[in-house]
């Protein structure tokens, strides 16, 4: 299957990255490709993108997609967690930009052997990198009930997280839980009929817990944050892209920590912590799609863009 994801907030994402012809920008969130091919196009002599990925899928078709910029493109099969390490890897110390498109492209979950949706019949598996050994069917068939509940509760924020571990843990007893429409029964069992009828597709927020707890995808969110503001060079800027509320809470809690990071209590009348602000944040509040973007990708629905600029060093 061809690599299809239509980058969401493009033009505003690369608006807010205030590109330099001849500046070094990393996009952490590869992909297919998209806000990539924005920067490398705008790119002259000098200038360089490095691409990051985990996705081998994503790896490939970003290569074919950026093979006319090849002299100022570098792509690396890492997690964006690992960025200090690319760049140090490279001889690089600085960047003018960085930017995350975070959560799950098209192809992932267009592709049914991947296991993402709950749409498609699959195996349980919900791996960015398939290069791990843990997949979602793991989780599902040995989790406790409590830790089942725990992710389908944070992570999912479902007000029937407790009820939705209860049936898992009744169902594998009989037999290992497989595939993605085995789950969904399980779930749908699990919640009563009017919330199944109003409230969307039943097994959405499980299977999003679950692709989180499996992937890690908040804490090498809120692990890296910081380590990225600091591999910006003065007046670089990191634009994070999110699509849930779980995520949206941490960028703007760590950019807000960078802007302001005294710890001193309200009271004292000077700063005694010595912590000195690392920069600004430019998006007080977050950019969203455009009516028109919503019309045309009806993923981009709940994309929130945030943007960080460094300070003076």
């Amino acid at each position: 299957m061809e690599f299809k994801h239509k980058s969401v907030l493009l033009d505003e994402t690369i608006s807010n990255l205030n590109i330099k012809p001849d500046g070094i920008y990393v996009d952490g969130t590869l992909g297919g490709g998209g806000h990539s091919y924005e920067i490398a196009s705008r790119l002259t002599e000098g200038g360089r993108l490095i691409g990051i990925d985990q996705d081998a899928d994503a790896i490939c078709a970003a290569g074919e997609r950026l093979k006319e910029f090849s002299d100022r493109v570098t792509i690396v099969r890492n997690n964006y967690c690992n960025m200090a390490d690319v760049l140090d890897e490279l001889g690089i110390s600085k960047v003018n930009g960085i930017i995350l498109d975070l959560g799950v492209s098209s192809y992932q979950l267009d592709t049914a052997e991947r296991g993402f949706t709950y749409k498609t019949d699959a195996p349980l598996d919900m791996r960015m990198d398939r290069r791990q050994s843990v997949t979602a069917k793991n989780i599902v068939n040995e989790y406790s009930e409590f830790d089942l509940y725990r992710i389908i509760r944070d992570y999912g924020e479902d007000k029937f997280a407790k009820n939705i571990a209860k049936h898992i843990v009744a169902a594998r007893q009989v037999k290992p839980i497989e595939t993605t429409f085995e789950l969904n029964d399980i779930i749908k069992a699990a919640i009563p009929m009017k919330c199944r009828i109003s409230g969307g597709h039943p097994a959405k927020k499980t299977f999003q817990a679950i692709r989180i707890e499996l992937n890690h995808e908040l804490d090498v969110l809120e692990n890296s944050i910081d380590t990225m503001i600091e591999r910006l060079d003065a007046g670089g800027r990191l634009c994070i892209i999110t699509f849930h509320s779980l995520e949206d809470r941490i960028v703007k809690t760590r950019f807000k920590n960078n802007e302001n990071p005294c710890t001193c209590p309200p009271d004292f009348p000077v700063c005694v912590c010595g912590k000195k602000p690392k920069g600004k944040v430019i998006t007080r509040k977050p950019i969203l799609p455009s009516e028109e973007e919503l019309k045309e990708n009806k993923r981009s629905k709940s994309a929130k863009l945030r943007v960080f600029e460094k300070g003076d060093l």
